[in-house]
């Protein structure tokens, strides 16, 4: 997976940020969602269907975020979290740590969902742990693309889902704009990954966060499916990691264009409205 928009009040000192961020994605986001689609693999549709994993995400997202929120901001995906070092909203000396911490608790969501899943794994796959196939299970922790989609159809698919991603993010924050009740924002993100998955999920997984793709990979590739878990669907594995980057920083620049900057705040003072006041009077 998304993250709430970074706040300046709800920053904390580098050793909290570093534990407190991997918590909310390791406890919340990636258990939840990777979770479920073990359980749709391996219970083979009898235990959940595509709408599992779409809500098993959403849910994940907006427990992380309520999370992480006060802590840390949210910061649940390394693609936001370097758009807003980009823009100037976050430190960069903040980068390292974020990263650090989303890509560590992602790992530990991988670990957890093996060790929870692993004698269903054994029994689906007699053993043999597979990326390609008719028993292939790296899918339930990474993501791949569908076999008919070109690598090009492919990043084209993560960097316009990312977008959306962030378009959804800054109407839901954009207190100059209209938006969202406070509180409720980390429900409509959900919601909004929700979305994204119900509608631009069949080519790739939509992936949509570095962090979210790939520390379980590199768990995947030590835990018995090998080197393949990279070279699958012509070396894919670069993808949903360099196109969320991208459409994160694509969107930022599309909101700006098309929204905040015809939402500059009013410039008019208290004396200007109090004597339009008496002028309409």
């Amino acid at each position: 997976l998304l993250q709430k928009k970074h706040s300046s009040g709800a920053q904390s000192s580098t050793a909290t940020t570093i534990p407190l961020t991997p918590l909310s994605v390791f406890l919340f986001t990636q258990v939840f969602g990777l979770s479920s689609v073990a359980q749709v693999v391996l219970g083979k549709g009898t235990t959940g269907q595509y709408l599992s994993i779409n809500m098993a995400f959403g849910i994940g997202v907006t427990l992380g975020i309520h999370a992480a929120g006060g802590i840390s901001g949210g910061h649940l995906n390394a693609a936001i979290t370097i758009m807003e070092c980009a823009l100037g909203n976050l430190p960069w000396r903040k980068l390292g740590p974020y990263l650090i911490g989303q890509f560590l608790g992602s790992f530990m969501a991988a670990a957890t969902v093996f060790g929870l899943y692993y004698d269903a794994l054994h029994d689906y796959t007699n053993g043999t742990f597979t990326v390609t196939g008719p028993t292939a299970t790296a899918l339930i922790f990474s993501t791949y693309p569908s076999p008919n989609v070109s690598l090009l159809g492919a990043f084209f698919t993560e960097f316009t889902a990312t977008i959306m991603l962030v378009l959804g993010i800054q109407v839901i924050h954009d207190e100059k704009n209209n938006a969202a009740m406070k509180g409720t924002e980390p429900l409509l993100t959900g919601i909004l990954v929700l979305g994204i998955g119900l509608g631009m999920g069949m080519n790739t997984g939509y992936a949509i966060n570095p962090s979210r793709d790939l520390p379980p990979r590199i768990f995947t590739a030590i835990a018995g499916w090998g080197i393949d878990v990279f070279t699958a669907g012509h070396y894919f594995w670069w993808v949903p990691v360099t196109a969320p980057i991208l459409g994160c920083l694509a969107g930022a620049l599309i909101y700006r264009l098309l929204v905040a900057f015809h939402n500059e705040p009013d410039m008019e003072t208290e004396s200007e409205k109090d004597q339009r006041g008496v002028d309409t009077s």
